[in-house]
């Protein structure tokens, strides 16, 4: 097909996250300001300096069948969960092809993980070690490969369009997200399977951003550890889940009667060029993905009534970002409600751009903005910029055509925004 410019919109949303198990319970748990984040149990945890995170309120394990799940890192089986629900979710019913509704070169799927299949390539190389040879299991690679998730969406649902794995640190699902909007744009796909996974609650990991300074280590009380734009805040909580959209061209979606949750703007994209692991302090290179966004589309930031922020507790990142948004935005800045749900679902690294954009999905579906919670004492510079913390309880968005931003950013200086307007 030849290039074309295509309206995106979402069409399904799935989900499997520290606050439940599906979209639905996800997002009431947002609501209702709930914090997935538990104490770590269990001996090879006992001397690490962070016991907390935010395990999957429902593993995985009890809802995909024994032999596949065996079959499946963690990760992937996450993505997997999630990807199947928001494919019911659109209204589809059975693979590409067999399903009429869509045909399978004209469907792809772009799922991100961070880490990848971590938990297996440890694990595997404790069976090595203690085991031996013969005991390593043989699906040890398809497993642990970054692509695995994609791969076995790609297969759940007959996609032949491509099949997608962007990596880019804590920003993969976002930027998965906003390569899926590409294909359809560009003509190469009317529907892609698109978001994020991550799996990654394991010693090591854990270990290795603990001794980073990156992790909230207030191990007495989890559920208060994550608690973005608060001046007592001290690092991320690590997260496990999967967030996938339905993305589809709107055309191909009326043409079949889906409902409509939301259209998808486009993204902004651009890199710090400034530190492998830390923030560039002045938010140089997150305003220049908000200003790539802004340039690229047609948004314009009066539309903008809210943001799920990346927000992830850190004591630079969390500031960076709302000097970025203020120097952009301007005083457009202050009618954004901004919300923090990093604080209820822990940091899902690869996997936080795909819950978060079902969160924004759904804040402009309901129009309500969810909670960020722990905020005791906002930091001075949050104040300073006068930017516009939801905290406490949820808030209702206006009426009317409303556009609402999911900021992710990564290690290695990696920014994606993504913006959605209401239908």
């Amino acid at each position: 097909m030849s290039s074309t410019n295509r309206t995106v919109v979402v069409t399904g949303i799935g989900a499997t996250t520290p606050l439940g198990g599906d979209a639905a319970s996800t997002w009431e748990g947002l609501i209702a300001g709930r914090s997935g984040v538990k104490p770590l149990e269990g001996e090879r945890f006992a001397e690490l300096p962070v016991r907390i995170a935010a395990p999957a309120a429902v593993d995985p394990g009890e809802v995909l069948p024994r032999p596949l799940a065996r079959k499946l890192d963690r990760s992937a089986q996450f993505a997997l969960i999630a990807a199947k629900e928001a494919w019911a979710d659109a209204g589809y019913e059975g693979k590409a092809g067999e399903d009429d509704k869509i045909a399978p070169e004209r469907l792809g799927t772009v799922i991100a993980s961070g880490i990848g299949g971590v938990t297996t390539l440890l694990d595997q190389y404790d069976v090595l070690k203690e085991k031996g040879v013969r005991r390593v299991s043989p699906h040890t690679v398809p497993m642990l490969m970054p692509n695995g998730p994609s791969a076995n969406v790609g297969l759940e649902v007959g996609a032949q369009a491509g099949v997608h794995t962007p990596v880019s640190a804590c920003a993969s699902g976002a930027e998965a997200i906003g390569y899926a909007v590409e294909m359809i744009r560009t003509g190469r796909a009317d529907v892609v399977v698109a978001g994020g996974t991550e799996a990654a609650i394991h010693p090591l990991p854990i270990a290795a951003f603990a001794n980073m300074m990156a992790m909230s280590k207030n191990n007495d009380e989890p559920t208060k550890a994550s608690r973005p734009y608060d001046k007592g805040r001290d690092g991320f909580v690590l997260g496990e889940g999967a967030g996938v959209v339905i993305l589809e061209s709107e055309e191909h979606a009326k043409a079949r009667g889906a409902r409509i949750y939301c259209e998808v703007i486009g993204q902004g994209l651009s890199a710090d060029s400034h530190h492998i692991a830390q923030p560039e302090p002045t938010g140089r290179g997150v305003a220049a993905a908000v200003q790539n966004l802004l340039d690229s589309t047609d948004l314009k930031p009066s539309e903008v009534v809210h943001l799920n922020a990346h927000a992830t507790s850190t004591p630079q990142g969390d500031i960076a970002e709302i000097k970025a948004l203020r120097k952009v935005l301007g005083a457009d800045l202050d009618h954004v409600a901004i919300s923090g749900t990093k604080s209820m679902t822990g940091h899902l690294l690869g996997g936080a751009g795909g819950i978060e954009t079902v969160a924004t999905v759904l804040a402009l579906h309901h129009r309500l903005a969810p909670p960020t919670i722990n905020v005791d004492e906002l930091d001075e510079t949050v104040v300073e910029d006068g930017a516009d913390i939801v905290r406490g309880q949820a808030r209702a968005l206006p009426e009317g055509t409303i556009a609402a931003i999911n900021n992710s950013f990564g290690f290695g200086g990696h920014n994606v925004v993504l913006a959605f307007r209401s239908v």
